[in-house]
């Protein structure tokens, strides 16, 4: 699992009859910083994310459990929309 935030939208007038419906979005991978990581993606959203949100997503078999019972195709997706995010930074070293 991930955090990401949402930057685009996707349409598709032709796809896998499975993913009729399904809301298609591009997310960039963020560090817990948010600073940008790795490449950005096309994934399912089972939460209702919007642009500019800072997302929770998860990879594998287990990112198509959300839309249970359809059998849908995806290889990863949105599970959460992040409210807030605290990140505990390490003290800084003095300087010698």
């Amino acid at each position: 699992m991930f955090l990401a935030k949402v930057v685009g939208r996707v349409w598709a007038t032709i796809k896998d009859p499975k993913l009729e419906g399904q809301r298609m979005l591009i997310i960039q991978p963020v560090t817990p910083e948010l600073q940008p990581t790795g490449k950005q993606l096309i994934v399912l959203d089972s939460v209702g994310a919007g642009a500019g949100e800072l997302v929770y997503c998860c990879k594998g078999k287990e990112s198509s459990f959300p839309f249970l019972p359809v059998e849908v195709t995806t290889d990863t997706s949105i599970v959460g929309i992040i409210d807030e995010l605290h990140v505990r930074r390490p003290p800084k070293e003095p300087a010698c």
